[in-house]
């Protein structure tokens, strides 16, 4: 196989640039701004423009391009597996090394700039699904599949027990024990928003502290939460790599039959779910479950859609400047996920310009937009010159720190 897939690395382009879309929110204002259009900053209130916005990016974006990383994530592990054999090392020793390396990056991530951090769960999810990479890839999807699907069926009953909860609360009918519930829900909730206020608003060394003094182990609860997202998706791009779907083995009528169904199907739900929520007023409850296990199976066949959709697109996009460009943000995903959250908390945060408190909901496409601009505009220019992104060379030279090279095997660039 060889150490470089063109389509794998443009579709990983595709992908960061798209969790720019959903995490724009998250660096613009607190944590449970992500969850519900109906907790902007600085004002309470719900903003139509915001609302709008909200609704498209969830359809389009909202794991879905998330999604995609993992699932590119997974099948990246077993390409370096195979880049490390062919340089005569152990791919599992070097696959630890390589994890725990980006457990670190992850962790120092969160404590000096975000919360939202995705690189410490990869690391821990990608250890255990690794040591599954021998199975076969039929029964390794299949597993990967009933993992995903019967945690979120499991998690989605109790969610629509809430649901029908708050429902009754809402319209004034909820019994005690409901009620008092709810407003203990919305307690927490002004407290969570309070708490992320500060922060934003801190210095930078005051939100380092805050964030180690409050909050030290929020990567951790991020990995339980994501778990059963994060761990099936990685085993599926395992296998979906195994069974040839990056390296042009499956037939473009079975793609095209995959694109469409995924995104009719995954589009479809996506939008009845918001829908829904827009004609309630986006009830707190309510919007927990959407984004949660209610979404995992649109989420799951948009991520689907788009996967066999852009592997279609490939071929006629390789030699054109969309394609190559798109490819190369995909070969520099890590610098440019972890750049781009440099950029935007020197946008955002208090330490920064603080445009958090000055920019609506509504303005954040544009600022999304100029993000992708600077996301597309260095990598090509870069990597003609020095092969790797600046991270990912970073990261590479530590998981290889120590361990001999072959004379008579060529370097590779796999991790």
């Amino acid at each position: 196989m060889p150490e470089r897939i063109g389509a794998l690395d443009f579709v990983r382009g595709v992908a960061v640039l798209g969790i720019l879309a959903i995490n724009v929110t998250g660096f613009w204002g607190p944590l449970l701004a992500t969850f519900s259009p109906a907790i902007p900053r600085p004002e309470p209130g719900l903003e139509a423009g915001g609302a709008l916005w909200f609704a498209a990016a969830y359809i389009l974006f909202e794991g879905k391009m998330r999604g995609l990383f993992t699932l590119l994530f997974g099948a990246s592990m077993m390409l370096f597996a195979d880049a490390a054999e062919r340089r005569g090392a152990n791919p599992d020793l070097m696959q630890v090394r390589r994890l725990l390396w980006l457990m670190l990056f992850g962790y120092a991530h969160y404590v000096l700039l975000w919360w939202g951090d995705i690189l410490l769960p990869y690391a821990v999810c990608g250890m255990l699904a690794f040591a599954l990479r021998r199975l076969a890839p039929e029964p390794l999807a299949a597993a990967a599949l009933f993992l995903f699907l019967a945690s979120h069926g499991l998690e989605m009953v109790g969610d629509l027990a809430s649901i029908a909860t708050e429902s009754r609360v809402l319209a004034g009918h909820g019994a005690p024990a409901e009620t008092a519930e709810h407003a203990a829900m919305m307690g927490r909730i002004a407290v969570s928003i309070a708490a992320d206020t500060r922060l934003l608003h801190a210095p930078f060394l005051d939100a380092v502290r805050i964030r180690l003094t409050t909050a030290p182990f929020l990567p951790l609860e991020n990995l339980a939460a994501t778990f059963f997202e994060t761990f099936p998706l990685m085993l599926l791009g395992m296998a979906l790599l195994r069974m040839g779907l990056f390296t042009g083995e499956w037939a473009d009528s079975t793609l095209r039959r995959m694109a469409m169904i995924g995104i009719s199907a995954g589009g479809a739900m996506s939008a009845a779910l918001i829908g829904w929520a827009a004609l309630h007023g986006f009830p707190p409850g309510a919007m927990f479950a959407i984004m949660g296990s209610l979404a995992s199976i649109p989420h799951l066949a948009m991520t689907l859609g788009y996967l066999a959709a852009l592997l279609l697109l490939w071929p006629r996009l390789q030699d054109s400047a969309a394609g190559r460009r798109l490819t190369a943000a995909g070969r520099c995903a890590f610098t440019n996920y972890l750049g781009t959250t440099l950029v935007m908390c020197a946008l955002f945060a208090g330490w920064g310009l603080g445009l958090g408190d000055v920019l609506p909901r509504a303005a954040l496409p544009l600022v999304v937009l100029a993000g992708w601009a600077l996301m597309l505009a260095w990598p090509e220019w870069w990597l003609a010159r020095f092969g790797q992104g600046p991270l990912e060379a970073l990261w590479r030279r530590l998981t290889w720190l120590g361990v001999p090279r072959s004379p008579s095997r060529p370097a590779d660039d796999a991790a």
